[in-house]
């Protein structure tokens, strides 16, 4: 595979030098996609941009991440795994949630277990879901908003998992640490169980 530059603010195309920085100050230090996205401005703009939209959405600071990492997950993308464990672990998402979606079990939490199985459902069927599953998601106690809102986390996530499989950019050490504790690595890289279905 083609190796990808990773970019710094001192070095990345003019129009991602302010990006990269942003994303320092907010993160404390440039992640290696985003130091990969800054080849395109364009790509690394829309990244940021979808990552403070999806913010605002009606979910959970614990439903965010739980989202991304189904998602993550059901697309066996390795760094967005890490990266969003170590986020939700800092939400204090409890170990055995993120344990499940790991191995791609069910979730003894309801509500999360229904946001986790409409989440597959819209990526199984590319939208085209039909009422039961809808009904299911609104018994669950979620609303028409949150049901786009799923939609605008597979395109927000499909940026970074296609990114990260293009690139195969390497996990930073700090995302190595929301990785759970009985994750057996499928690379010396890093990564998990999740690559060896």
């Amino acid at each position: 595979m083609s190796q990808f530059t990773q970019y710094s603010p001192i070095n990345a195309p003019e129009a991602s030098k302010p990006l990269l920085q942003k994303a320092q100050q907010q993160i404390g230090f440039i992640p290696n996609l985003l130091a990969i996205m800054a080849a395109s401005p364009a790509a690394l703009e829309s990244y940021l941009d979808l990552t403070a939209l999806f913010d605002k959405t009606a979910f959970s600071a614990i439903e965010r991440q739980f989202l991304l990492l189904t998602i993550s997950r059901q697309r066996d993308c390795c760094y967005c795994l890490a990266a969003h464990s170590t986020v939700a672990k800092m939400q204090h998402a409890p170990d055995a949630v993120i344990e499940a979606v790991y191995y791609k079990q069910a979730v003894d939490d309801e509500r999360l277990e229904a946001l986790r199985t409409f989440a597959l459902t819209v990526l199984d069927k590319q939208g085209l879901v039909d009422d039961a599953a809808l009904h299911a998601f609104y018994q669950a106690g979620f609303k028409q908003q949150q049901a786009l809102e799923v939609v605008l986390a597979i395109s927000f996530k499909t940026l970074s998992n296609f990114t990260s499989h293009l690139t195969n950019a390497p996990i930073d050490k700090p995302f190595l640490a929301g990785l759970p504790d009985n994750a057996d690595s499928c690379l010396q890289q890093a990564v998990l169980l999740i690559c060896l279905d």
